[in-house]
């Protein structure tokens, strides 16, 4: 099952490289912020909160609305960084919103996509990207090979890497790589479905080297104080927050969790 739908995930990719999807002419600035420093010297959770419409799980989140109005409010609430989708089948993203988000603000963005090419890399440099997301998995299952290639060409196109895994050993790959960040998804590709203690389950038996993203399924100020206890440096948010009614306010209550 995880293989189909890592391989969906895949050839959607594909798709949107044959497409011209990442064919960008622009040579856009990425942000004066260090999205590492700010998660060193925050006293409040970190948000890394998510710009998306759609998802292969959920669907439709939110209908299609302007992404910088949405940037704002998030950003007003007192999310550090965002996440926007440049993957439009599925996810109905795009480079082009990524491009009006960032010349509307100066935080952090991750360029979130499935990368399989490096021409998705040259495209997140083009378009402002701080950072860029590398999936372990998929190079575990050698759907691509060479994760060091990778992060090395992302590195030398000025992106850091935020490197997700949802397993223990996973997480051991993940860790001799040269990733900036360790992103641990709670959401079980397998099934599609949701638990918070993923993260717990990885970390426990772990010295940590690296600052560490929590990753889905996190909708109150309770689960954020429980993924701080078990490890987590940092939060990403999506789906909770798009179907808010009031996206500011949404993310101000999950800021002041602690």
């Amino acid at each position: 099952m995880a293989e189909n739908i890592l391989r969906k995930l895949v050839n959607n990719s594909q798709m949107a490289i044959d497409d011209g999807v990442y064919e960008i002419d622009a040579d856009l600035q990425k942000s004066s912020k260090d999205f590492k420093q700010i998660i060193k010297a925050n006293q409040h959770p970190t948000l890394l909160t998510e710009i998306k419409f759609s998802s292969p799980s959920l669907g439709k989140i939110r209908t299609l609305a302007d992404p910088v109005n949405i940037a704002h409010q998030m950003i007003a609430g007192g999310s550090k960084a965002l996440s926007i989708l440049t993957q439009p089948h599925l996810f109905n993203g795009s480079p082009e919103y990524f491009m009006m988000v960032r010349q509307a603000v100066d935080v952090p963005l991750l360029m979130k996509d499935i990368v399989i090419d490096k021409v998705q890399i040259d495209a997140a440099k083009k378009i402002g990207a701080d950072y860029m997301l590398l999936i372990q998995s998929l190079f575990d299952q050698k759907f691509l090979s060479d994760i060091d290639e990778f992060i090395s060409y992302g590195h030398k196109q000025g992106l850091e890497i935020l490197l997700e895994v949802h397993t223990i050993q996973e997480f051991q790959n993940a860790l001799k790589t040269k990733a900036d960040l360790i992103g641990i998804n709670n959401r079980n590709l397998d099934t599609l479905e949701i638990d918070l203690k993923t993260t717990e389950n990885i970390l426990s038996g772990f010295e940590k080297t690296r600052l560490i993203l929590s990753e889905r399924g996190i909708d109150t100020p309770a689960d954020i104080q429980y993924l701080k206890k078990c490890g987590a440096d940092a939060f990403l948010i999506g789906s909770s927050i798009m179907k808010s009614d009031n996206i500011e306010e949404q993310v101000e209550k999950l800021v002041n969790a602690y």
